[in-house]
């Protein structure tokens, strides 16, 4: 019997790369917007096309099939559009087949003489991303283009297009792994899958709850306690002979949040499989930071528990020991993603003593009400940190915007029984960062809080909706600004 779920890592398109237009392909021709709107917009076959970003028109007749806006011209523009073009493509190639036509799998598209270096990058990460599909289903799934082929000149495109091509897959990666219904991912197959997708320069290990309870990771055991499938904690490992910087990055891998005996509302809890998507930022970015060949040494750790309702379930009030000691006052069960964090944190800065740490969680709705739906929250201990994940960001289409760790507040994380409180009075989003920065040892460190971009409703640019895939390529970046 075929297995309905979709393959991970999900099977993007090729994008070849040419020096001129091949007969008989279907073509697409970028257009940008007029410099004024006094300018008459452009009409082809009757179609006016407007030019603007990401406006994608069908247009009879022997010439191009499609007609995609550019807008300005920006980076990000190119982007947009390439992400609205596969949609078209795969929309025109899915009604073609339905009416019985001829199935193509393959489109080409001249690239205008100005676009060069992160147009390009930005124009293939749309066109990779764009027409990312997740869907469980019993029957065949709609068919889709397998192959772009970009028609230029400049001799850079190939190495632009490979490098997109490994952005776009963590991307995807993040997104397979994230959009996996919970029956399915339980934290072994987590641990399981990121084991068999994570390369051959990547050494995996894969720790067990006997081992979480011999060490003492008392923070990922109390989340899980309360779930028949037990915890877990992936170790990724990317080690280039020579590097000089080691960056840790640790990602919240909750594959299901009740929310505990502090149970969420049942509106909005099937959108919890997707708790686990800052871990599956961190698992997608190592293998590609070892796809890319980075000079830089890249340690992941994501611990992985269900956060579930029983008997064994931990509960408000309980006094937590974490790896290395410290102790929480449980205030909210439904905080149990700072609980797995502080464990991972305490003993990835302990065991390999990292120059940098990066850890990347969906945390706090607060972060949602902050900066809606679309930008990242940063937190972070050292300025320059901060600037570059602001600055990698900002290179890969991801936005990031830095908040404050106010000190003022610091003192509400002491705790009464305990030496922390999981969840002290004051700005949700800010209190959260703050008890994680008592694990980091003074390090430098960046806290993503990633709750409102890491799952959309509705497709944007090249999101599409589901999970989002968001921070993969930040970390990606990231890492290659500090080797």
């Amino acid at each position: 019997m075929r297995n309905p779920l979709p393959p991970v890592p999900a099977t993007l398109l090729d994008i070849e790369v040419a020096a001129e237009l091949r007969r008989g392909v279907p073509t697409a021709r970028l257009v940008a917007a007029p410099d004024n709107d006094d300018v008459e917009p452009l009409e082809i076959e009757g179609v006016r096309i407007t030019g603007k970003a990401g406006d994608v028109q069908t247009v009879p007749g022997d010439g191009p099939r499609w007609i995609a806006g550019l807008g300005g011209g920006e980076p990000k523009e190119y982007r947009k559009t390439g992400a609205a073009l596969a949609r078209a493509v795969n929309a025109a190639l899915a009604e073609d087949v339905e009416h019985g036509g001829k199935a193509f799998r393959a489109v080409q598209l001249q690239l205008p003489e100005e676009a060069a270096g992160e147009h390009v990058t930005e124009l293939a990460l749309g066109l990779l991303l764009g027409g990312y599909r997740y869907r469980v289903s019993g029957d065949d799934p709609k068919p889709s283009v397998r192959t772009v082929r970009l028609v230029g000149e400049d001799p850079a495109l190939p190495e632009l297009v490979a490098r997109a091509s490994v952005l776009a897959a963590a991307t995807a990666l993040t997104r397979d792994l994230a959009n996996t219904p919970s029956n399915v991912k339980t934290p072994a197959w987590l641990a399981d899958t990121a084991a068999r997708v994570a390369g051959p320069r990547v050494e995996v290990t894969v720790r067990d709850e006997k081992w979480l309870a011999a060490e003492g990771f008392g923070g990922v055991l109390a989340v899980g306690g309360g779930s028949a499938r037990p915890p877990r904690l992936i170790e990724m490992a990317y080690k280039p002979s020579g590097a000089a910087p080691h960056l840790l990055l640790v990602g919240k891998g909750i594959t299901f949040d009740t929310g505990g005996l502090s149970i969420k509302p049942a509106d909005g809890m099937h959108l919890m499989r997707t708790d686990m998507a800052g871990g599956a930022a961190v698992i997608a970015a190592i293998r590609a930071v070892a796809a890319l060949g980075l000079p830089v040494r890249v340690t992941a750790l994501v611990p992985c528990a269900e956060n579930h309702v029983s008997g064994s379930s931990y509960r408000p009030g309980d006094i937590v020991r974490h790896y290395g000691g410290k102790t929480t006052e449980v205030g909210n069960t439904d905080a149990e993603g700072r609980m797995v964090l502080a464990d991972a944190l305490t003993y990835g800065i302990r065991r390999f003593a990292p120059d940098y740490v990066v850890d990347a969680a969906t945390l706090t709705g607060a972060m949602k009400v902050s900066l809606g739906l679309r930008t990242g929250g940063l937190f972070a201990s050292d300025d320059a940190l901060a600037a570059a994940v602001v600055s990698a960001g900002s290179r890969v289409g991801e936005a990031w915007w830095r908040m404050p760790l106010v000190e003022d507040y610091a003192e509400n994380v002491r705790g009464e029984f305990g030496d922390v409180r999981q969840t002290p009075g004051g700005p949700g989003g800010i209190t959260a960062a703050l008890f994680l920065r008592e694990f980091t040892s003074g390090l430098p460190w960046a806290h993503l809080d990633i709750a409102g971009p890491a799952r959309s409703e509705k497709n944007y640019d090249e999101v599409v909706p589901g999970a989002t895939g968001f921070a993969a390529r930040t970390l990606v970046e990231l890492a290659a600004s500090l080797g």
